[in-house]
């Protein structure tokens, strides 16, 4: 998907009247720290790319209410398949590194 990612301070869940205003913002989905940690690093001369997880629709969207045990649910799978993906990426640009030589 593509979209405005929103960034915001944390921890915390968006009130349905920050919700509202991301929206109006045009905002599509809110972080917390993975902004800032990238616009830092790239201020540094880093080159930076990052993946985020939506763990939870925000409070107001969904009919239902916010649960911490979802969004603790739903990071551990996400953690999960990040790491099948963060294997594969680190195993072929070894490879690509080997072989351009």
């Amino acid at each position: 998907e593509e979209g405005v990612y929103f960034y915001a301070s944390g921890p915390s869940y968006e009130t349905p009247a920050e919700v509202r205003m991301i929206r109006r913002l045009g905002g599509d989905a809110v972080g917390m720290s993975s902004a800032h940690e990238a616009i830092f690093a790239a201020r540094t001369g880093m080159r930076v790319a990052s993946i985020s997880a939506i763990a939870n629709k925000a409070a107001g969207l969904s009919g239902a209410p916010l649960s911490h045990d979802e969004v603790t649910t739903v990071a551990a799978e996400a953690s999960r398949r990040f790491a099948k993906l963060a294997a594969a990426f680190f195993k072929r640009s070894a490879r690509t590194r080997a072989t351009s030589g």
